[in-house]
């Protein structure tokens, strides 16, 4: 009987769990408008030829104002910007003095950007992914989100929360590789500068229209 009971509580205990990480996804994406953090990006390549897997990492902040808009700017090792100005995705490598530019809308829809940015409600964020809470892992609370559309790079990704907080993203794509986004003095809501939401490509870059 009493492992009958303690089978039951922790039944509950694993629910009640899975139900907090749905509630702060949805909780972030309602009350989150905006909001800025540093972030640091950890990529590990599949193995190849019986070598171990690569790594590499990189860091720089990340901004955003819902729906929408938002700016990921790497500072190390390589700088580049890539920003969402509501109409247009604009990718810039500072090194190559390249920029390239896609339609918005035909790209956000299955990616991390529409997790932590763009979504402006749950529903809207259910039409591209399949949700699934998970249970806790590393003191964070996680939800998987598949998308629904296949034929993406996108595999499967997993945001992680501390509370209502945003703290990790763990993104798998159709080659086998992993990166994990973690992110640190997560500011809400507080005062955010449009500007960073608008992007010129700089005097003399090569400009290139993706498909």
């Amino acid at each position: 009987m009493k492992r009958l009971l303690t089978g039951f509580a922790l039944s509950a205990l694993a629910v009640a769990a899975h139900a907090g990480a749905m509630e702060s996804l949805e909780n972030f994406i309602r009350n989150a408008k905006s909001g800025r953090a540093d972030f640091t990006q950890v990529i590990t390549a599949p193995p190849k030829d019986g070598q171990a897997a690569r790594t590499r990492t990189s860091s720089g902040t990340f901004e955003f104002q819902r729906p929408n808009r938002f700016r990921f700017e790497y500072r190390k090792p390589f700088e580049q910007s890539i920003v969402a100005d509501g109409q247009t995705l604009w990718l810039h490598d500072k090194d190559l003095n390249q920029v390239s530019q896609r339609k918005q809308a035909k790209v956000l829809g299955s990616t991390p950007a529409a997790l932590i940015a763009s979504s402006p409600d749950l529903e809207s964020l259910k039409r591209d992914f399949e949700l699934q809470a998970l249970p806790d892992r590393d003191g964070l609370q996680w939800v998987q989100a598949t998308p629904k559309q296949k034929e993406g790079q996108l595999t499967n990704m997993k945001v992680g929360f501390r509370g209502d907080q945003l703290a990790a993203l763990d993104i798998q794509d159709s080659f086998g590789q992993r990166s994990v986004l973690t992110f640190s003095n997560m500011q809400v809501n507080g005062a955010v500068n449009v500007a960073s939401f608008t992007f010129t490509p700089p005097k003399g870059a090569d400009v290139v229209e993706a498909p």
